[in-house]
């Protein structure tokens, strides 16, 4: 037992090690795939977002987090777990004039170009880990982890984090692709495409939905919310063979070579897609939840 409890250890770490090598380097990727350097899918909704404009639909993402949060006219302290470059934190701001935005990464060249692209914004990203942060108990009224759970394995520790950060009565929004049913009962094909998708985008693995939701309540959040957006999603989802097509396109056309990181992220974004056909084993959900 003890020999396991090391290489589960040393397994997380390097995965930790990794995750940081790959935000370091193929962060600035991600202007290809967003001008507001969202780091994450969007949301559709019909009549109201363009399928065809993705950075309305990840803008749209950042909307419908932010409403969970229940915002009001008092001062608001918000903390983004895992912001990378802040595209959320700046999207915050826009719509609340009562927020100061906190941001948390482990990536240096997130926090250095993240900060300078919050120049005279209320808000401000630090280098730390989101499952142990040297933020004071009780001193958020709003917390959100748009699909930057996973890279951690939707641990336990991150939620408990979550939970001693927020005031009583504080809220807590994430969004993230998840199991619905254990990775021992994945079909060969999902078997495949969840364990490449890990590798690619460092993720040390995907918990199921229910056990977030079970986590959560044994830690004292209440008026636990599940909300499945899977096919809210999908639309964006569809861009990254597009994406990824156009972003290779570029890189040749101006002589460059691919980074390592690259070709990584771009594989992950592939594998993302195959994951998303396998509906029965992988969905995508918004869960909300209050500090009791």
């Amino acid at each position: 037992m003890k020999t396991q409890t090391i290489n589960l250890n040393n397994h997380s770490e390097q995965n930790r090690i990794e995750m940081i090598d790959f935000y370091n380097e193929a962060t600035e990727d991600y202007g290809f795939w967003s001008n507001d350097y969202n780091m994450h899918f969007g949301y559709f909704i019909p009549f109201k977002t363009n399928p065809f404009k993705r950075d309305q639909m990840l803008n749209q993402m950042n909307t419908e987090v932010l409403k969970r949060l229940k915002i009001g006219k008092p001062k608001n302290r918000l903390v983004d777990l895992g912001c990378g470059m802040g595209a959320t934190m700046r999207h915050a701001l826009k719509l609340y004039k009562n927020i100061m935005a906190y941001g948390v990464t482990l990536s240096d060249f997130q926090v250095n170009q993240g900060n300078e692209m919050l120049k005279g914004k209320n808000g401000i990203i630090l280098k730390e880990n989101y499952n142990d942060t040297s933020f004071q108990s009780n001193s958020f009224d709003s917390a959100i982890a748009i699909e930057s759970l996973c890279h951690s394995g939707h641990n336990c520790r991150s939620l408990k984090e979550a939970h001693r950060i927020l005031k009583p009565g504080g809220r807590f929004v994430i969004a993230d692709a998840f199991l619905k049913k254990e990775d021992t009962q994945l079909c060969k094909g999902g078997k495949y495409a969840y364990n490449k998708l890990c590798n690619h985008w460092s993720l040390e693995k995907l918990e199921t939905h229910t056990y977030i939701e079970e986590k959560l309540k044994e830690l004292g959040f209440k008026n636990i919310k599940v909300e499945d957006a899977s096919f809210r999603v999908a639309p964006s989802v569809l861009h990254v063979p597009f994406a990824i097509t156009g972003f290779i396109l570029k890189k040749l056309l101006r002589l460059k070579s691919i980074k390592r990181e690259s070709f990584h992220n771009l594989k992950g974004s592939f594998y993302a897609l195959l994951s998303g056909l396998h509906m029965k084993s992988f969905g995508y959900y918004i869960i909300s939840a209050e500090k009791a």
